[in-house]
């Protein structure tokens, strides 16, 4: 695929699961799916996960609020890997943009990846914040922007352009169904995050649809065969 799958998720089982498919290119995580996944204690999952999987980019993210704690929290993040990349969201809870932090990171050659990024402005405005020539990745949560209603497509196929010719990749985050995979190649994006539900589903590319429907209509049969189910 001409487009880099990452794998999203903090299930450790199921992230060096995935690290064996030769589809997957890195992995990525944030404090949300880290608490689903019962994890406690941040620093010695993330530690653990590194070591496993030395040799893909692995991105965890800041949890603070204030600019100077984000800051404390990222360096000492970057020192965790060679192949760690620092997830900064584009702003803080009170709405600021940050910038400034983005852009000192990348002078300071941590590799950041911006997230929780859903407009082009963002976009537009965190390109502006890593001038650096270390490299950056933007994450467009286009799954979250199809949530509201809004087609998700034109912003990104925007980002690809803006993107051009830098030192970022981009990110299509959050996508909702495998579709999403083959549109995010399509209009040339870098990479795009999957949980591993949406991974196990790529090998059915290009599968006969008549087959498909006979798969289907099997599937019924036997799991009412299996219940019991009696009219």
């Amino acid at each position: 695929m001409n487009v880099k799958i990452f794998a999203d998720g903090a299930d450790k089982a199921g992230m060096l699961e995935m690290n064996k498919n030769p589809l997957i290119s890195g992995f990525t995580t944030n404090p949300t799916l880290m608490r689903k996944a019962g994890i406690t204690d941040y620093k010695v999952f993330a530690l653990d996960i590194i070591k496993e999987i030395p040799d893909k980019p692995l991105s965890f993210e800041v949890f603070a609020d204030e600019v100077q704690e984000m800051y404390e929290q990222a360096l000492e993040i970057n020192d965790w890997g060679e192949n760690v990349y620092v997830k900064i969201p584009v702003t803080n809870t009170k709405g600021q943009f940050l910038g400034t932090l983005i852009s000192e990171l990348n002078y300071q050659k941590v590799k950041v990846n911006v997230t929780a990024i859903t407009a082009i402005g963002q976009v537009v405005d965190v390109i502006g914040a890593l001038k650096g020539k270390t490299p950056g990745y933007i994450s467009i949560f286009a799954g979250r922007i199809a949530d509201t209603g809004v087609d998700p497509l034109p912003i990104m196929k925007s980002a690809v352009k803006w993107i051009k010719g830098t030192n970022i990749e981009l990110i299509w985050a959050s996508p909702r169904e495998v579709f999403n995979v083959y549109q995010a190649e399509e209009i040339g994006c870098d990479i795009i995050t999957c949980t591993n539900d949406i991974i196990k589903k790529l090998p059915l590319r290009g599968k006969d649809l008549t087959e498909y429907s006979l798969d289907t209509v099997k599937m019924f049969y036997n799991d009412a065969n299996k219940a019991g189910y009696k009219i």
